[in-house]
Parts: C-alpha cells; structure tokens; sequence
C-alpha cells in the first residue's frame, strides 16, 4: 500500500526538513446529467479520501454548484449547446451539440481549458483526467495537452458488454431491430432479447452505431476502464470485458454511492427530506416507493392511471412526481377526488434523497424506470422492483433484474390503473413478491461483502490509486 500511503501525504517537509512529494491531481469530466453527474462525484469523493486532490470540469448545461464541494476545485468548460437544444430535454440531441461545441477546431474550447488546468503551477500536478464515457470530446483534447485518460461508464457491465457487440448484432441482423423479432433472444448476449438491445423505438440507428463507434474508442485508447458494479453482481459480464479488452485496467469498484458519504450535495433538484419524517411513521416494509428519474415522462392519461392505480391498490406509497413528470403540461394535474382518495396514505413530492428512502425500514418496494443508479441502489438496500423502462439501457436493466437476479418484474404494456394495481399486489403482498424480496436481500448481503475491508470494492479502489500514481 505503499503507493496509496504516498498519495495522502501533504505539501510539508518531513522531520529532517526534506520536502515530501506533493499529493497527485486528478481531474474528472461527468456528462451533466443527474445519472452521470452522481457515480461520478461519488468516485471523485472516493478518490479524494484516499489523498488524491480533485478538479472537476463541468459545462455550462446543468452546471455545479462548487459552493456543495469545498474541497475540489471547479472548471467550468464552454460546451457550445444551442439554448434551443438544451430547452428540448433531448439528451442525444444534446450530447451531440456538446461534444461538436468542445472540439469545435475553431474554439477548441476543451483543449484550452485543460491547457490552462495543467499549466497552472499553484495546483498540484494531474496525473489524468477521468471522463464519463459520453463525452467524446475530452479523448482527443486529452492526447493534445499530453493527458492520461481514464474512462468511466455508469451505466452496467451487461450493457457496456452490449455496446462492445454493437457490430456483431447488426452483422448478425438483430439491429436495425424489426418489429417482427422484438421478442427474439439474442443467444450471444442472455438474458437479452431484441427489444432489450436498443436505445428507444424511435432511435436513429446509424446516429447511435457512430456513436457507441467513438465511445469503444475511447475506452481502447484508454489507460484504464472503471464501471459502476461489482464482481458479484456481474460476474461473467465483467470477465467477458476484460478477456476482450486490450487495456491496462478493468475495474469494477460500485455500487460507487456506498464509496460516498455526501451523496446529496450532487442533486440537481432539491431533495424533499420531509418525506423520511412522514416514512418513520409507517409500518415496516409496507411503503412503495415510486420514482421514474430525473429524465423519463408519462403522458396525460399515463399519469392518470399510475394516480388511481396507487389509489386503488389500498398501500402506502411515496410518489416522485417532477413538475416536468407529464409530457405536454407545465405541471401534473391530478385527477378529482386522487388526494382524498389516498389521504394518510399517500405521499406525493417534487424529488426524494433516493438513498436514504430506499434504506428506510419502512419502504418495501420500489416502481422504477429502472436507470442503472435506481437499480444499483435498489439491490444496494434489498429492496425488490416493479420496473417500467423506457430508454437507453433501462429495458436491458430491467431483463438483468428479472431474468438473472430475480429480484422484479417488468409492467409491460398499457399502462391501466387495474393492471397496476395487480402489480403492485403482487409485489408488496403475494408470495412471489415475497421470493423476489428473499433475493434482494441476498443480494444486499453481497453488496456488503463487497465493501468490506478486503472486498472486492476496496481492491478495486486501491488499484486504481496506485495506476493514477504510476501515471
């Protein structure tokens, strides 16, 4: 641990006056979304207890707030996104204007900031930069100013081992995907089937091949690739990327957020705490918790029948409702007659401290979109899921959760009030309910072995301090 040791040492001399090696930096990049922006700040955290000094870059779009972290320095970096693409919500739409903004030739707006983060004396020197694995910009900018990278990707092992087969499932026919052969198993990628593989029914396929092209890139020329899970989680996934890899490091350190102990101060709306007041009144695992992230919508009639569904289903529930929840509507209307109907019983809020309500004695199960984050933090707590995916790796988080964990169940299909109230029954009271709660609660145990002192998570922390050192 030598190497380790040497990183949290200070600026000051030892007792025979001889000045001791300053602590290395280590600059990190996240995409500014709140499911990037968590993982990121959490590794960040992680690496800074362990002596590393931190500066992070961060874009105009959902800027941070440096005043929730004193203790790293904050860059801001011009990212080019039009006000008009940022106001869509569109996060491909907005991707793209942010990567071609920052490596624009004619601003090359990262290269300069990097070039001025490193050629600022006062800090301590920067060992690399560690980037969120969407931001394609930062490879180039980073080999120019002659800057170590190291990848990170937030999202699973399955799905990054999905992005790695990207050419092979078209080659193979299973992408552009068919309406015909939703359903059909990808037989080199179980549990997965086709509808499992694939951002959205409306994504533009080429725009998603080129781009899935430049992020394996990326991570090729890479010195190291870390990603938010654990090896007991994803055992064969993990192996899959490491034998196919040709980098120096694969490490698998998650669930990030239990590395973290100021998991709030990265939120980019504010958290109702109120919420774990009116939670310690409920009885034991008796409360669903539902929340569809920071970025996944219903429609007008959708929210309506989640609103009677939770209703009618006679439990305790705590709802996140954002007020851009419904498509189309500056605000949710809830339908006549909902507030008295769950009085007592039901709890609606603008945003929730997920960790700490997914801890909570009294939250039983959780109906989520399923994002990697909610996911992780789920099993994380042993609490079991409801799942209602809508993008991105969301369907293919879902299939892990039901097929190879076992710890929910997909709500396929029309949303109706009577099929959701089934659900959540089932869930919260039926004895199948009761087996997947068995198993996330399996699961929880691994989560705890894996952050113990010796675990595989500390391991994984541990080398990648040393490989930071060594660059």
């Amino acid at each position: 641990m030598a190497s380790v040791h040497e990183a949290r040492t200070g600026g000051g001399g030892d007792a025979g006056g001889r000045k001791s090696r300053r602590p290395r930096r280590v600059l990190v990049f996240p995409l500014p979304f709140q499911g990037h922006i968590n993982p990121m700040l959490q590794l960040a955290d992680t690496l800074h207890a362990r002596g590393l000094a931190v500066t992070v870059l961060h874009t105009h779009f959902n800027a941070l707030d440096p005043a929730r972290r004193p203790e790293f320095r904050f860059v801001p970096v011009p990212d080019g996104v039009p006000a008009g693409v940022a106001a869509s919500g569109d996060a491909i739409d907005i991707l793209h204007a942010m990567n071609a903004g920052m490596e624009a030739e004619e601003s090359a707006a990262l290269r300069g900031v990097l070039e001025s983060v490193l050629a600022d004396e006062e800090k301590t020197p920067a060992a690399c930069i560690v980037f969120d694995a969407n931001l394609l910009a930062v490879p180039r900018a980073a080999a120019a100013v002659g800057l170590k990278t190291v990848v990170l990707r937030t999202a699973s092992a399955a799905c990054f081992g999905c992005f790695m087969a990207y050419p092979m499932l078209h080659q193979k026919g299973y992408l552009p995907p068919q309406e015909s052969k939703m359903y059909m198993p990808v037989k080199e990628l179980p549990p997965l089937r086709v509808r499992d593989l694939f951002y959205s029914s409306w994504s533009d396929q080429e725009k998603m091949r080129n781009l899935l092209a430049r992020a394996m890139e990326a991570v090729n020329n890479s010195s190291g690739l870390v990603i938010n899970t654990f090896d007991a989680l994803e055992p064969a996934e993990l192996e899959r990327i490491r034998d196919e890899l040709r980098i120096p490091m694969v490490l698998a350190p998650g669930p990030l957020h239990k590395l973290s102990s100021k998991n709030t101060a990265s939120s980019l709306l504010d958290e109702d705490c109120d919420c774990i007041k009116w939670l310690d009144k409920q009885p034991p695992k008796s409360v669903l918790y539902v929340s569809f992230g920071s970025l996944a919508s219903l429609d007008p009639n959708e929210f309506l029948e989640v609103a009677w569904g939770l209703a009618t289903s006679g439990h305790p529930f705590l709802w996140v409702v954002r007020p851009d929840s419904v498509r189309g509507l500056d605000g949710p209307g809830f339908p006549n007659g909902f507030e008295a109907a769950v009085e007592g019983r039901g709890k609606v809020i603008r945003w929730a401290p997920q960790q700490e309500v997914l801890a909570h004695r009294a939250v039983g199960g959780f109906w989520t979109h399923n994002g990697w984050n909610s996911t992780l933090e789920s099993i994380s707590e042993g609490v079991p899921m409801i799942c209602r995916p809508q993008f991105a790796d969301q369907m293919m988080n879902t299939r892990y959760v039901e097929k190879t964990w076992g710890v929910g169940f997909e709500l396929e299909g029309e949303l109706e009030r009577g099929k959701i109230e089934k659900a959540i029954r089932k869930l919260m009271e039926e004895r199948e309910g009761a087996e997947m709660r068995e198993r996330a609660m399996e699961l929880k145990m691994k989560v705890a072995d894996c952050l113990k002192p010796g675990g595989s998570s500390e391991i994984a922390i541990d080398k990648l301090v040393r490989h930071i050192l060594s660059l």
